[in-house]
């Protein structure tokens, strides 16, 4: 009996679970430079920020994309089902997450847990550059990701609390 390729595809994915070189099927695109950012314009999301995501890097489970803050500017205020972490590469500013007012500066982490509600803004003199690292991509995979923006409003204003709420992290 011969197998259809639906069938072939799968024997073919267990074969290949069973493998013990994985050095002989290494994806393409292991280097991709950052000028590759596929730069989305504000204008096309509900982000006033500009968002690059590096669609071509071969990532299956998280997504990698810059990110850049004009000065004076933030980005949206958003909550999802995936945990993300900001690098600053350059800039500073501050974020809201959860109600908690957080400083940052270049080379600080910014880490987002999930579906909380954030936004990002930069206080410096030049736009903020920041690398993010997202779960999206995993969840997606499963049927799980979901994304809400409440568009270009802050947290105290969205949800009528006080921003800047005392929280429990350390500086």
């Amino acid at each position: 009996m011969q197998k259809d390729a639906t069938d072939q595809d799968y024997l073919d994915e267990i074969h290949r679970s069973f493998r013990t070189h994985f050095d002989d099927d290494l994806p393409e695109n292991l280097v991709v430079p950052s000028s590759k950012a596929r730069w989305i314009d504000p204008s096309e999301i509900s982000n006033p920020a500009r968002i690059g995501p590096m669609l071509d890097l071969p990532t299956r489970s998280f997504d990698l994309s810059l990110q850049e803050i004009p000065q004076g500017s933030a980005t949206d205020l958003q909550r999802h089902a995936h945990e993300a972490v900001h690098y600053v590469l350059s800039g500073s500013g501050y974020s809201e997450i959860g109600g908690c007012k957080l400083y940052w500066n270049d080379g600080d982490f910014i880490y987002t847990p999930v579906w909380v509600w954030h936004r990002h803004y930069n206080t410096g003199t030049a736009a903020a550059r920041l690398l993010i690292v997202e779960s999206a991509k995993l969840l997606a995979t499963l049927g799980l990701h979901q994304r809400q923006s409440a568009g270009n409003v802050s947290y105290a204003d969205h949800l009528r609390f006080a921003a800047n709420k005392p929280c429990q992290v350390t500086p």
